[in-house]
């Protein structure tokens, strides 16, 4: 996905058919055919995943990159034509890679990673071994042999990797965390300290495979929701029959049919039966939503009660819910401005800490007469302490999880860079219809004002007529009317007015005020009436025969329970709430005062939109609320575009920053607090990172800190900033 403007700045499985979606690799689809998959035997961390990310960010021709760490796989989306320079680039950075058809099967990967856990536990345990032998053994010539062999054999299962990438580096003339860890590791062995050196190896190499674990588990918090689609759906045939085909070879305009219980395999269009959706995976609604013939439902959300048939309307490698996991992927590669902070702050202290511990090594010996064994170890203490480990992964892990969050809830982030601004945000603008109102007229007052005729038989009257249109002031008259309808003899339009036609042998019309003043039908007391529901921002249009007005209708689109809520925890939050529209004063005014709005901007052109916008920003952060479609410009001359109804919009799918999934206002006071919450997370995980070190630093110096003590020190602070960023895909507490 290109970048924008302002860059810089679990519920019980169904599945359709009968059988359930086997569990899927993280790189199954979307992707276009031509991805690159590249297998990179040296990647396994975070660290070197962020170090690939940066050997390719100049290449434009790269829409996406999706790695998967368990299997050392990466799948770069490019045209065939860049592949040569991609390999070379991944290859410059110090790392091999070897191009494959496809993924491993997930079954070949987790048995991949079993025997790298297996393998890391069994050098632990002979690690422990070794320090058994060097506190318990007589210091005999062939114990210190099986000491030193068993804490090598340690070194070899847990670190050939770590000592393959840190060598590299230093003939790279780099100096990452690698590097680091082998000038320790092989200084400790040889100044005699090899217990301690088998310890350190392999406690690291564990704490790695547990951080990448745990990125993975965040990165796939939301991939994993594409196994949760039916691998089969169950297709109308030409013939009336149905059968069970593969979702993959199912084509748009298909009739597919869905039993209670069933989860919608593809995205589509009811053609047939009522039932209630649960479509909490793609918008986040915590209920039901009932569903007829005209809806949309959407592939991986369940159905309920009734049984339906509906239309496909996207291939399945196209629905909402890929399209969504396959937006959170790209999001989560964007670096976010505190994690760009941390990358150029780890590349000045990672050098900065080897050049400390070489002078601790060679300047104490020689100006402080310290005996250089002891001055040796000090300074491996010292590297091992001061690696970044904790630093690198405290910002990504953070990021990562606050996205899947948000997408868990309906919320879809385009980036770590609007999950951290989102917090700062000052004002925030909202278009008023389909944003603050629900964007359909309905009826809201009616008021028979002839006795003439009994009531049933005037609404009856207007009720037909109304039917018989397509005007959407004459549908909602029809629709909230609810009465049996009867048959109309010469129904017309005119144009600008209303309809008429003649019943029970009576002319009538259902028309607007002007038509009625035009046929001389308007009287004070009727004037008063209509003044009145005007004022409130109503439609009016009146049912008339020749003899005069008979009944009232009044049409008004309605604002959605939610949205005053949203106003009042936006004002709780501090934020301001500007509501821009193109309609009128009066129904701009009434609208914003059912919700709690006060600033209200009415008779805005596009244009307008964009310039208060613009006026708006001079206050501080703004964000802009809309459809993603008229309202374009504003969206993106904000600072954080919110595109709401994006579960059915591709146009808001791409003018947004943050979409919301359904149409509910309350995800942006949502989505600010979950970035204050990300903001507040991502420094605990840096003070915690940079603290740890710190104080383990100062021991180190005042001889206070041993090799173990430096490696738990290393280990812990990485797996306390990996779980604390974890915490966030977690539901915040109700208060």
């Amino acid at each position: 996905m290109p970048a924008t403007h302002h860059e810089e700045h679990d519920h019980a499985s169904h599945c359709g058919g009968g059988a359930c979606a086997p569990a899927q690799s993280p790189l199954a689809p979307p992707w276009t055919s031509d991805a690159l998959l590249l297998r990179i035997p040296d990647m396994d961390c975070p660290v070197e995943e962020g170090r690939i990310r940066r050997a390719l960010e100049g290449f434009g021709q790269v829409r996406g990159l999706r790695f998967d760490l368990p299997a050392r796989l990466l799948a770069v989306d490019a045209p065939a034509g860049s592949w040569p320079p991609v390999v070379a680039a991944i290859e410059a950075a110090g790392f091999r890679a070897e191009q494959v058809s496809a993924p491993p099967r997930p079954d070949d990967t987790a048995r991949a990673q079993r025997a790298d856990l297996t393998r890391l536990v069994a050098a632990l345990g002979v690690a422990l071994l070794s320090e058994l032998i060097h506190f318990f053994a007589p210091e005999t010539t062939a114990w210190v042999m099986v000491g030193m062999g068993a804490a090598a054999l340690a070194i070899a299962l847990a670190g050939t990797a770590v000592f393959r990438k840190g060598l590299l580096a230093l003939r790279r003339g780099q100096l990452n965390i690698n590097a680091l860890m082998a000038v320790a590791v092989t200084g400790a062995f040889l100044i005699g300290q090899w217990p301690e050196a088998a310890m350190v190896m392999a406690l690291y190499s564990l704490a790695e495979l547990i951080e990448a674990r745990s990125v993975e588990r965040a990165r796939n918090a939301i991939a994993g929701l594409l196994a949760l689609t039916p691998p089969q759906a169950d297709v109308r045939q030409p013939d009336g029959r149905w059968l069970l085909v593969d979702a993959k070879a199912v084509a748009v305009g298909d009739g597919v049919r869905i039993r209670p219980g069933e989860r919608f395999a593809l995205d589509g269009r009811v053609t047939e039966g009522h039932s209630a959706v649960d479509q909490s995976p793609v918008t986040g609604e915590s209920m039901p939503v009932d569903k007829g013939p005209g809806d949309e439902v959407f592939a991986g959300t369940v159905n309920q009660q009734g049984e339906l048939v509906f239309e496909v309307t996207r291939p399945a490698s196209d629905t909402v819910l890929a399209r969504i996991i396959h937006a959170v992927e790209q999001a989560q590669g964007k670096r976010a401005p505190t994690q760009r902070f941390v990358d150029r702050f780890a590349a000045i202290y990672t050098p900065a800490v080897f050049f400390l511990a070489l002078a601790v090594a060679i300047g104490t010996p020689l100006l402080l007469g310290w005996p250089w064994l002891t001055a040796i170890y000090k300074a491996l203490v010292l590297l091992v302490i001061a690696c970044p480990c904790a630093l690198v992964i405290s910002t990504p892990v953070t990021v990562v999880s606050g996205l899947a969050a948000a997408a868990r809830r309906g919320i879809l982030i385009k980036g770590g860079v609007y999950l951290e601004e989102a917090r700062k945000l000052r004002t925030v603008a909202v278009d008023k219809t389909g944003t603050v109102t629900e964007g359909k007229p309905r009826l809201v007052a009616q008021d028979v004002m002839s006795n003439r005729l009994p009531a049933d038989a005037v609404l009856r009257m207007a009720a037909s007529l109304a039917a018989r249109s397509d005007h959407p002031v004459s549908q909602a008259i029809a629709l909230g009317l609810q009465v049996p309808v009867q048959a109309v003899q010469g129904f017309g339009a005119e144009a600008g007015r209303g309809v008429r036609g003649t019943l029970d042998g009576q002319a009538h019309v259902l028309g607007n005020h002007r038509w009625i003043e035009e046929r001389g039908q308007c009287s004070p007391e009727l004037e008063a009436r209509l003044q009145a529901h005007e004022a409130l921002g109503r439609t009016v249009t009146l049912l008339a025969d020749a003899t005069g007005v008979l009944a009232l209708f009044a049409v008004a689109d309605t604002t959605k329970a939610s949205s005053r809520h949203a106003i009042e925890e936006l004002r709780a939050l501090g934020v301001d709430t500007v509501m821009l529209t193109g309609d009128n004063p009066a129904t701009a005014r009434s609208i914003a005062a059912q919700v709690g709005i006060t600033d209200v901007r009415a008779n805005l052109l596009p244009q307008d939109k964009l310039d208060t916008i613009d006026a708006l920003r001079a206050r501080g952060a703004v964000a802009m609320v809309g459809d993603g479609i008229n309202d374009g410009p504003a969206l993106s001359a904000a600072t954080i575009g919110f595109g709401m109804g994006g579960a059915g919009s591709d146009t808001a799918l791409e003018a947004a920053d943050v979409l919301i999934m359904n149409d509910d206002l309350r995800k942006v006071p949502e989505t600010i607090r979950l970035s204050r919450r990300t903001h507040a997370v991502l420094w605990q995980n840096i003070a915690l990172a940079l603290g740890i070190k710190f104080v383990f630093l100062l021991l180190a110096l005042f001889d206070n800190a041993s090799m173990w003590m430096a490696v738990f020190a290393d280990m812990g602070a990485s797996l306390l900033v990996v779980f604390n960023g974890l915490r966030l895909l977690r539901p915040p507490r109700r208060r």
